[in-house]
C-alpha cells in the first residue's frame, strides 16, 4: 500500500522541516520531561512549572537548590535554553538534566524561560517572550502586601534581588546578549539591575568571515542559514546587530546592563568560538564599565555541557558558572 507522503514547503537541515499543510517537524532535540516537585532523586534539586503570561504565551520551569537553611537569600538564574530559536525547551529532557546539575552545584534559584519558537514565531516573539520573563521575576522585588498574592513564593522567599544573573547558551547566548542590551536602555520592575551575565558558546555571525571561518563555505554555514529560517524580516539580514553586535554603526556594547559578564567558548571543535572570543574582546575594547571574562574549554565542541554534563570538561564548566554566581 503506498504512503502518503506530505510536500515540504520548507526546511533547514539537520533542524527542522516544513510541510504545506502548515504542520511542523522538529528533527533533532529531546523529549518533554515533567519537573521534580519532590526533589531529583540525584541532586536533591526541586521544580516546578508557572505560567508567567497567557498572550503571549510564555512559561517557565523553576529550580530550588536542597535548602540546609531556609532563611538564606540565593541568587536568582533567569536562562534562556539554545536549540537554534527553532529547537529544544525549557521543558526537555536535556534542559531538566543541565539546570538540576548546576542549580545544585551553585545554589541558585533558577527560571527557564519556554519561549515560542520558530518557524511559528519567528523572531523577534523569542526576544520579547524573554524580556517578559525577566520582567516578571523583577516584579518579585519590592512587592507590597497587595500584589503579593499572586507571586511566586520560591522567588519571593529565597530570591535575592541584588543578584539577578541571565543566562543561555548558543542561541539563548544569544538571547541573553541581546536582552542585557535591552536593559541598558529600558528599566527593570521594582528598580531590578542585572548583576551579571554568562553567555555559553554564544550564536553570532555576519556576512564577513573572521578568523578561520571558511571564505567559501560561509553563506552555506548552518549558522548563517539559521538566522534568515528564523528572522528573515532582519534589518540587515545577518549583519544586524542582534546576531552581529561588532562593528560600525552597531550600539555600543559598552551599553551592556550588567555589572560584570562572563563569555565561555568551547575550543577549535566549536564553529562559534572565534566569534564568541571576537564579541568578548569587543566589549573589552567598548569602555564597558563592568568586569568581563573569558572561559574557554579547549575540548568538547557546541553545547557539550548540555550533551555530556557528566565529562570532566562540563564540571569544570559547572564550577566557574558557580563561582560566577557567588
Amino acid at each position: 500500500m503506498a504512503s502518503s507522503t506530505k510536500e515540504v514547503t520548507k526546511e533547514l537541515l539537520p533542524l527542522v522541516r516544513v510541510y504545506k499543510d502548515g504542520s511542523v517537524e522538529r528533527l533533532l532535540g529531546s523529549p518533554h520531561v515533567p519537573p521534580s516537585p519532590d526533589q531529583d532523586p540525584e541532586t536533591g534539586v526541586s521544580s516546578k512549572d508557572v505560567t508567567i503570561s497567557q498572550n503571549p504565551p510564555v512559561s517557565a520551569r523553576l529550580y530550588l537548590p536542597k535548602l540546609t537553611n531556609h532563611d538564606q537569600k540565593l541568587p536568582i538564574l533567569v536562562y534562556f535554553h539554545g536549540g537554534g530559536f527553532c529547537l529544544e525547551s525549557a521543558f526537555s529532557f536535556f534542559s531538566q538534566r543541565y539546570l538540576n546539575r548546576l542549580v545544585s552545584e551553585s545554589q541558585a534559584v533558577a527560571v527557564s524561560v519556554e519561549y515560542r519558537l520558530a518557524p511559528e514565531h519567528l523572531l523577534p516573539a523569542a526576544y520579547e517572550d524573554c524580556w517578559t520573563a525577566l520582567q516578571w521575576v523583577a516584579s518579585h522585588h519590592k512587592t507590597g502586601d497587595d500584589d503579593s498574592i499572586n507571586k511566586e513564593p520560591w522567588l519571593l522567599n529565597y530570591g535575592d534581588f541584588q543578584r539577578v544573573f541571565i543566562s543561555g547558551d548558543s542561541g539563548g547566548g544569544n538571547i541573553a546578549h541581546n536582552i542585557a542590551m535591552r536593559a541598558g536602555i529600558e528599566s527593570l520592575n521594582g528598580g531590578v539591575k542585572i548583576f551579571g551575565a554568562v553567555l555559553l558558546q554564544p550564536y553570532f555571525w555576519g556576512s564577513e568571515p573572521i578568523g578561520s571561518e571558511s571564505i567559501e563555505d560561509h553563506e552555506k554555514n548552518l549558522s548563517n542559514l539559521i538566522w534568515g529560517f528564523v528572522y528573515p524580516s532582519a534589518p540587515g539580514g545577518i549583519d544586524n546587530a542582534m546576531v552581529n553586535p561588532v562593528g560600525p554603526g552597531k550600539p555600543s556594547l559598552a551599553k551592556l546592563g550588567c555589572s560584570k559578564l562572563l563569555v565561555c567558548v568551547a575550543g577549535k571543535e566549536d564553529d562559534l568560538s572565534e566569534r564568541g572570543v571576537w564579541y568578548y574582546n569587543a566589549v573589552k575594547e567598548s569602555g564597558f564599565g563592568g568586569e568581563v571574562d573569558l572561559f574557554e574549554s579547549e575540548r568538547g565542541g557546541h553545547a557539550f555541557h548540555i550533551f555530556r554534563p557528566e565529562t570532566e570538561n562540563a564540571k569544570c564548566l559547572f564550577k566557574r558558572f558557580a563561582s560566577f554566581l557567588n
